[in-house]
């Protein structure tokens, strides 16, 4: 089949065309159509695809392959038809927004410290951007504040198809190895890429360019960003959060860092006093727990790993039998360590694992894990497997 071709590759800004229909095939629920020409970017480079109406089908996906162009959409169109074509401008210009954004972003950290992006993702939910290098802090915002600086002088960003003798000495970025025409995009001074994806006209439309993640990725970092209206929108809700702790707290926004740490300070002494009454309890209840019974069991919510195994150590020392305590309840289910002097808790675990759904394992004196099921349920296994071997 012919390439279809591509009307914003030249006219990125324009969201009306016409063309005629080459195939229509139903695909499920949905129908595979091909156009002779189209103003549809399909989902690639990393980028999500273009949404909008053909005739009155709505295109749900477009998807390239050896240059063919496939709208998916919830309609049949009639072969040989000339139909009308309208793409979601409000969705395609936050697109090129964020694309062009992270142009600049990568054109200026290539410079600098010579890494190469070697992963971009834009989707509706986030944008991110991998660099084959790590990056601190202080130099993403420094990066970040370079990326405005270049929006703000409005730079114009050019797009062409450079003949092969002129890309031949042309320096250009390029993820992969290319075939055919390439299609290179520049921001002059910042960046010159090979790239298929529609971008804005002048760095100013970007509008903002804001980082709001960052983190080691595969030996590099891993960058979360937004332009436009999207960075706008991230900005207010992040406000509102902070405005709305400053007000919970009674703090100022200096102060917020300072109230937050209190506040997880007095959690933590909160914690470890409660772990000690709960240590506490345990332990009156194994000095509770008659001596001629050969298995014993506690269960109590709010445990921490240490009073358990305390606990079960504890139990140990009077009951030869399987020994366990159980931190939960009979509706989320327990987090279990169960012990014993004389018997192999291993084998207890593939029983339990077999028929009360055991998560977990360990040795043969001691195993521990997750169990669902009730106190009475619990209790019932494993006094049944003791049964068991002791008759």
């Amino acid at each position: 089949m012919t390439e279809t071709f591509c009307l914003y590759d030249k006219k990125p800004y324009e969201t009306e065309f016409t063309a005629k229909v080459i195939s229509c095939e139903q695909d499920g629920d949905r129908y595979k159509i091909v156009l002779d020409a189209t103003q549809f970017f399909p989902e690639q480079g990393g980028q999500t695809p273009d949404r909008g109406t053909l005739g009155d089908a709505n295109v749900l996906d477009v998807q390239i392959q050896n240059g063919v162009i496939t709208h998916f959409t919830d309609k049949p169109l009639a072969i040989g038809q000339e139909v009308m074509g309208q793409v979601d401008w409000d969705y395609r210009f936050s697109n090129m927004q964020q694309h062009t954004g992270e142009h600049i972003f990568s054109g200026l950290t290539h410079g600098k410290y010579g890494y190469d992006n070697v992963g971009f993702h834009l989707s509706d939910s986030v944008v991110t951007m991998d660099f084959d290098g790590p990056l601190t802090g202080e130099q993403i915002q420094e990066l970040e504040m370079k990326v405005n600086e270049v929006i703000w002088k409005n730079i114009p960003v050019e797009a062409s198809f450079p003949d092969d003798e002129t890309l031949k000495d042309l320096p250009y970025r390029s993820k992969k190895e290319l075939d055919g025409p390439i299609r290179i995009v520049t921001i002059p001074g910042v960046d010159v890429c090979a790239c298929c994806a529609p971008h804005v006209n002048f760095t100013g439309e970007i509008g903002v360019f804001k980082v709001m993640n960052y983190q080691s990725y595969k030996g590099g970092v891993r960058i979360s960003m937004l332009c436009g209206k999207r960075a706008v929108e991230a900005i207010q809700r992040q406000q509102t959060t902070m405005t709305n702790l400053m007000n919970d707290l009674s703090s100022s926004q200096e102060d917020l860092p300072q109230h937050v740490q209190r506040l997880q300070k007095e959690c933590q002494d909160l914690r470890f006093h409660l772990s000690e009454i709960k240590e506490h309890m345990v332990m009156e209840q194994v000095e509770n727990t008659p001596e001629e019974e050969e298995n014993a069991f506690i269960f109590m919510d709010g445990l921490d790993v240490r009073g358990m195994r305390n606990g079960v150590n504890k139990l140990m020392e009077k009951h030869p039998g399987f020994c366990g305590v159980f931190s939960g309840n009979d509706r989320e289910g327990y987090q279990c360590i169960i012990g014993s002097k004389t018997l192999n808790c291993k084998d207890l675990a593939t029983e339990l694992r077999q028929n009360v759904g055991l998560r977990g394992g360990g040795s043969e004196a001691m195993i521990q894990g997750n169990l669902p099921g009730s106190e009475e349920v619990i209790s019932t296994a494993i006094s049944r497997y003791h049964a068991k071997l002791t008759h």
